[in-house]
């Protein structure tokens, strides 16, 4: 390393320089994590045009999430191999190009597998993000990269159906993904003149663990869309997803470096809210993926209306989010997340029994209860998996809460196809929300278990 990265990565870098890498690193992020639910509101118009079912159109959202959840753990090991910087605009440039392919699909498995390329360029920013602020930013104001970048992550999120309804009330659904070419290509170009070069370590690759993680992730979510196809053969490859996640932990044992941080899950309060979170996030998946279709197939309400109905959830969040992370540093994530997750599934139980022909304000408040209640959960949620462990092991805490968000999510939207090809796509909505309301009551209940001593 030479003497001027050095002391970019020690001290910062100088302004304006740090303006122009934070935008580059940022838009990138925005991008990544803004793809992972702009696709939903679009669902049902997609499916129709490339001639899909509502379960198998699934896999436009279950693809994206899927791919991230494999690649995460593999890239954070890939990242610190081969640096910070590096990974960040391969990911990128592999996004922009995987944008491109979403737009030009002629059919739903084109379309599938281009999201899946999409998944794996948006895991990089999700994997490096982090990392890049810390090289940006001077030890003194380091807190504040790490924020902007959870801002930008939580931001993005907020604004995906608001920003599907914006671009559908112009234009088709291909358009989703167009515009995401030109920001794909601002980001590398600022990134690449402006981002400073990254450490790289000298660290094996545990290409068995990897191996093993992404088959053991896929046999899982596959199983579980496969019950309503064939019982037997989703429970069997249930079963053998389980058998390989087991082989994985038996592999990572007494590893220098291996790619499941076994020391941060044997600490209670770390693991309990790893799994808390996940069960959090596939309640909220289930609900954004299912819910359109109710709008737009149940109602008769069209892709903009759906968006704007959508977009009070991810909203109050944003909103919420600062209070729950002024009450986390004077109360334990355990009464705040389970008084959050409570909240989320009273509202999904009360989105379960909407009437038959609701208004609007009747859906909007439900939605906002729902808001309200992840909101709460989700800053003192985070917050205990980052700063349950040692400082020294902050980055595999940041990499395992990515994981959490993603095997929610990509859990969660396994579960919407199992429970169209089980009920068909109107039918399927209150099982689906029933089904959410426990996961978020499932959450809560585990939340709590890290109040006990």
């Amino acid at each position: 390393m030479t003497r001027e990265t050095a002391t970019a990565v020690d001290d910062g870098l100088p302004m304006p320089r740090r303006i122009w890498a934070v935008a580059g690193v940022l838009l990138g992020t925005f991008l990544g994590t803004l793809d992972s639910s702009i696709a939903n509101v679009a669902l049902p118009t997609i499916a129709a045009d490339l001639g899909g079912t509502p379960a198998a159109s699934v896999w436009v959202v279950n693809g994206y999430q899927l791919a991230t959840a494999i690649a995460l753990l593999p890239l954070a090991a890939v990242g610190e191999r081969q640096g910070a910087k590096r990974l960040y605009l391969a990911g990128t440039l592999l996004f922009t190009l995987a944008s491109l392919g979403c737009a030009l699909a002629a059919d739903l498995n084109w379309l599938v597998f281009a999201r899946v390329l999409q998944g794996l360029g948006g895991a990089c920013s999700s994997v490096v993000g982090g990392v890049l602020m810390q090289t940006i930013f001077p030890r003194r104001l380091i807190g504040r990269g790490i924020a902007l970048f959870g801002l930008t992550v939580a931001v993005s999120t907020a604004l995906g159906p608001s920003v599907a309804a914006g671009i559908l009330a112009v234009a088709n659904w291909r358009w989703l993904f167009a515009v995401n070419i030109p920001i794909g290509i601002l980001a590398i170009t600022v990134a690449l003149a402006f981002l400073p070069a990254s450490r790289r370590q000298r660290r094996p690759f545990d290409i068995v663990g990897a191996l093993l993680n992404g088959a053991g992730i896929v046999l899982l979510v596959l199983g579980v869309d496969a019950l309503s196809h064939s019982f037997a053969l989703g429970l069997a490859a249930v079963v053998a997803g389980l058998g390989l996640m087991a082989v994985l932990l038996r592999h990572q044992r007494g590893r220098a470096h291996p790619l499941v941080p076994l020391d941060l899950l044997r600490i209670r309060l770390f693991s309990l809210s790893f799994v808390t979170s996940i069960l959090s996030y596939a309640a909220q998946t289930v609900a954004y993926v299912s819910l359109p279709f109710f709008f737009q197939h149940g109602l008769g309400y069209d892709e903009v209306r759906t968006g704007l109905l959508i977009t009070p959830w991810p909203l109050v969040i944003v909103v919420v989010a600062p209070l729950s992370g002024y009450l986390s540093d004077r109360y334990p994530a355990g009464i705040l997340s389970s008084i959050g997750l409570g909240c989320l599934a009273a509202g999904l139980l009360a989105l379960a029994l909407l009437p038959d022909a609701p208004g609007d304000l009747n859906i909007a408040w439900r939605m906002v209860l729902c808001g309200i209640g992840f909101g709460f959960f989700q800053t003192p949620n985070n917050r205990a998996i980052l700063t349950a462990g040692p400082t020294a092991r902050a980055g595999a805490a940041n990499g395992m809460l990515a994981q959490a968000r993603l095997l929610g999510t990509t859990l969660g939207a396994a579960v919407v196809a199992l429970g169209f090809g089980l009920f068909g796509g109107d039918a399927a909505t209150v099982p689906l929300l029933l089904t959410a309301a426990g996961f978020a009551a499932g959450g809560a209940a585990v939340s709590l278990g890290r109040l006990a001593r």
